[in-house]
């Protein structure tokens, strides 16, 4: 351990040789504009210039230096500019190109002093002033050797900031690097001797913990910083509140490679986002379970439809103790791990782009279907959030049921509250156009997520479907009776029919019936069918549906 803080202590130089590299170290935009506080501390005044990089160096010709300038890259050689500036023991200027910004040196003293500002610039984030992933890299491969020749462990903790690209959106970039200015410190804050931070990109940061205790002293800074980071930051006047997730991983028990302890720390990130944020999570080996789980679902779910492993079952609707129709449930059958929750592949195919695609497949299906039963029965088919707001949905709609020939009153598209978040015109054209086409329109999972009574008035929905949350324990539960009353009045009086979910018993479904809820569903009436199964059920349904649905 003792080589990486002599590495870095020759790196920097004593505090008075880097404060003199630092002196000599001007940062300006490729306007040549003067750009302050690029390191991230407190500076000299000298290394904050006030005026452009001409008022700083009027003696030399601007034409010549634009021009050099101009065929400056990053890999570039740097320019170089000899001679007296006008300033005292001035011997001239080199300018390089590092992305959107000139770093200029001025070459006081010796070419070995450049170099070692240079290098402090190659190792180091210039925003927070924090060693760069560069840096981290070379560390960490060093550090992990020394813990095993040592029998020594380590801790690797990844920092995310929590709610960061709100403070970008709202209050400007200039915030933003504040943001990240501030983090940098308060994370060096609570670091001991041992330890050692660094920046990687954007506000992702991390900390290498060294000496004795690992892994409980890694868990104990973790917390230690999620503590720190609940506390506001003050920004221009504004208290700014951005938390951080942690990931934790400890060598060599998580990895003894570079490679596999980032790996583990980061599934430990994904974990504390996953459970909430605003926590650390240490690795568990689970974690690369469900992680490879995960990713052999994705890439399975890629296949699934070419291959012909989607289905679709059809769950009866039942009014007035009649079957009035069936909604769609689609379902996955994986070759080797066989039945896939809904719940667990819709939101991946949603975040991979494949859902459009999925629910055009199931709305032909569930229409061609729908062809096959009596003619007042209708075909309930779920859309998602990111089939919605797909552009082009509203004709997709009508050419299946062009193509299928069902007719429009026949289908009800059910949609759930998390879709309209946004009443923007576009969500409003798209569900009045489909309703200008004769489909009914479901409110799904009402009463649940972002719940908004405005909805109700901005919308045209034919039908509120509640969500068997209410339903379970409505026969001892009061609340839910109150809940579900409101309801069913509420959608009466708007003139909305009303959909109770997950009715599975005859008390259920005696009291819905006795509020006026128009609409059962659920096991009482019968689970989802699979389509060979349909005909029968409706040959039984016309003699004999349940007593208790009547």
């Amino acid at each position: 351990m003792r080589k990486i803080r002599a590495a870095h202590s020759a790196l920097g130089k004593t505090e008075a040789e880097a404060s003199s590299s630092i002196d000599r170290l001007l940062f300006f935009d490729r306007d040549l504009n003067p750009v302050e506080n690029l390191l991230g501390n407190e500076l000299p005044a000298s290394v904050k210039p006030a005026a452009s990089f001409w008022e700083h160096f009027p003696e030399l010709d601007q034409s010549a230096i634009t021009l050099a300038l101009r065929s400056l890259g990053d890999s570039a050689q740097p320019l170089r500019i000899s001679g007296d500036l006008g300033e005292p023991g001035s011997r001239g200027l080199t300018i390089y190109r590092i992305g959107d910004l000139f770093a200029v040196v001025r070459s006081e003293e010796s070419l070995d002093d450049e170099r070692a500002t240079l290098l402090h610039l190659a190792t180091h984030d210039p925003l927070t002033g924090l060693p760069n992933r560069r840096q981290f890299s070379e560390d960490l491969t060093v550090l992990l050797q020394e813990a095993a020749g040592a029998n020594e462990t380590l801790s690797l903790m990844q920092l995310d900031l929590d709610d960061f690209k709100p403070v970008n959106d709202t209050l400007g970039h200039p915030a933003g690097d504040k943001v990240l200015q501030f983090a940098a410190r308060r994370i060096q804050g609570c670091l001991t001797s041992d330890d050692r931070a660094y920046r990687l990109a954007g506000d992702e940061f991390t900390v290498i913990s060294m000496g004795s205790g690992h892994p409980a002293k890694g868990q104990w800074l973790a917390e230690v910083l999620v503590a720190e980071f609940k506390k506001p930051f003050t920004i221009d006047g504004i208290a700014v509140f951005v938390g951080t997730s942690i990931g934790i991983s400890t060598a060599p028990s998580d990895g003894a490679s570079p490679e596999q302890l980032m790996k583990a720390s980061d599934l430990a990130l994904y974990a504390a986002k996953k459970d909430g944020r605003g926590r650390a999570k240490a690795f568990d080996p689970s974690m690369l379970e469900s992680l490879e789980q995960r990713e052999l679902l994705r890439r399975s779910l890629r296949m699934a439809l070419a291959q012909q492993q989607f289905s679709v079952e059809y769950q009866p609707i039942s009014e007035g103790g009649c079957v009035v129709g069936f909604e769609a449930l689609l379902r996955w059958h994986h070759p080797l791990l066989g039945k896939i929750s809904p719940a667990a592949f819709i939101p991946m195919a949603e975040a991979d782009g494949m859902m459009p695609e999925i629910g055009a497949w199931v709305l032909e299906q569930a229409c061609r279907e729908a062809m096959k039963w009596p003619q007042n029965y209708i075909v309930a088919v779920n859309l998602s959030a990111a089939e919605f707001l797909t552009s082009g949905l509203t004709d997709r709609v009508s050419q299946t049921l062009d193509l299928v020939g069902l007719p429009p009153d026949r289908l009800e598209l059910e949609i759930t509250e998390s879709v309209l978040l946004e009443r923007t015109v576009n969500n409003i054209d798209t569900l009045n156009t489909l309703n200008v086409l004769g489909i009914r329109i479901s409110l799904d999972d009402f009463g649940t997520e972002y719940s908004s009574l405005s909805y109700l008035k901005t919308f045209p929905f034919d039908t509120i479907k509640i969500d068997k949350y209410f339903i379970t324990d409505l026969e001892s539960d009061l609340k839910s009776q109150a809940i579900v009353r409101c309801i069913v009045n509420l959608a009466h009086d708007l003139d909305m029919q009303v959909t109770a979910e997950g009715v599975e018993t005859p008390g259920q479904a005696e009291w819905l019936r006795g509020v006026g809820c128009d609409r059962l569903q659920g096991y009482l009436v019968s689970r989802p069918l699979p389509i060979e199964a349909i005909g029968e059920f409706l040959a039984r349904a016309e003699t004999s549906l349940s007593p208790a649905l009547s």
